[in-house]
């Protein structure tokens, strides 16, 4: 009996990690771009993307906004988080956008006391009925300790279109209301909604969509669900109520987190720092070639030996032209070119392209970033 083995050669399978992906992002402006980036990216990674391809001066403000207008909701997208993941989450019928814009409210809170009135702010380790603001950040941040959050809130009935007042505690297990005026013992607090996997939204629409009472209306969702049911629909009297509810939700979901987002400096990371990966590009930039227009007719340049060549001419050229400093990443107009205007000069950007980086370079007197 002859048996035969036939040799089969398996196709490579690439890790999902270095998978690309497709993601559309919206300016404030309504335009949009088509971007493939690799399965692993953050919003931190998109905002320094958009920064540079939109010359934005990077104040700490940009975010990437979670907008679902089907249910008249947004959230900041925090840093760390995966925007492949986030749009898994979204209906495949609905109207779910991702948003390019400043959010002033991002990380002020580290910075302006404010954002926490004393009035709604209670901790185990006050002395003297008297918390620094610096004592206050620390006590969010950390896991040990127990500062909780106290108002009056309305609140939407499951299944209902009215609303009612109550007195709302939020503590690290969650969100609770009394049952009887301003008690906080144990047999007079109804569970609301937990924060660990779910997510604190503004309503855009809260009057409109859902006969909110003001206009300061925020809801907490469950990752899991997409229906506008399922939302615990909130609202509060004042911004300034509101912005202290949902700061604080940030910081008991995400903690020593969220503050290493604020202090970690802008920068490529995952697999856009690393050599094997490519910068990621718009749709559009996946049919570019490079072009050599030094002779009478322009030509495509198949080699790429050759076109990094010709881009490292060019580069060079650049540096000559406008006196780049290679020290300091640094571009100012040459004295032979003192005919340009001083707002070009401004904003004479240069972006160079060595071993599949990208190194932004800012004009000395604006700081623009590319």
């Amino acid at each position: 009996m002859n048996l035969f083995v036939r040799r089969v050669t398996l196709p490579a399978i690439t890790p999902l990690v270095l998978q690309k992906r497709v993601i559309k992002v919206f300016n404030e402006d309504g335009s949009s771009r088509a971007l493939e980036v690799p399965s692993d990216i953050v919003a931190r990674d998109v905002c320094q993307l958009f920064l540079m391809r939109n010359h934005c001066v990077n104040e700490g403000v940009w975010t990437i906004a979670e907008h679902l207008s089907n249910i008249g909701i947004e959230r900041i997208v925090e840093d760390h988080e995966s925007i492949i993941q986030v749009q898994s989450s979204w209906p495949m019928d609905e109207d779910c956008k991702l948003y390019f814009r400043k959010n002033y409210t991002k990380y002020e809170f580290f910075k302006n006391p404010s954002f926490f009135p004393e009035n709604m702010v209670s901790s185990n380790n006050e002395t003297n009925g008297f918390l620094s603001h610096q004592q206050l950040i620390q006590d969010f941040l950390s896991s040990r300790t127990c500062p909780e959050i106290h108002g009056h809130l309305h609140v939407r009935e499951q299944g209902k279109k009215s609303w009612k007042k109550y007195y709302f505690i939020l503590r690290r297990s969650g969100l609770y209301f009394s049952t009887k005026g301003t008690s906080k013992e144990p047999r007079h607090l109804q569970f609301i909604a937990e924060l660990n996997e779910s997510n604190v939204y503004i309503l855009l629409s809260g009057r409109k969509m859902y006969g909110a009472p003001t206009n300061f209306g925020f809801c907490i969702k469950c990752n899991k669900s997409a229906d506008a049911r399922d939302l615990r629909l909130l609202c509060a009297d004042d911004e300034q109520s509101r912005m202290c509810w949902v700061t604080v939700v940030r910081l008991f979901k995400y903690g020593l987190q969220l503050y290493q987002n604020y202090k970690t400096p802008p920068q490529w990371s995952g697999n856009l720092a690393s050599g094997n990966s490519s910068p990621m590009r718009s749709i559009s930039e996946n049919s570019l070639v490079a072009m050599d227009f030094s002779g009478r007719k322009g030509r495509v340049i198949e080699n790429p030996s050759e076109a990094l060549s010709v881009a490292a001419e060019e580069g060079l050229a650049w540096r000559v032209t406008y006196g780049f400093d290679m020290a300091n990443n640094i571009c100012t107009p040459s004295p032979l070119h003192s005919s340009l205007s001083e707002l070009k000069s401004q904003q004479c950007l240069i972006v160079l392209r060595w071993n599949n980086e990208i190194l932004p370079c800012t004009s000395k007197s604006s700081q623009v970033y590319s």
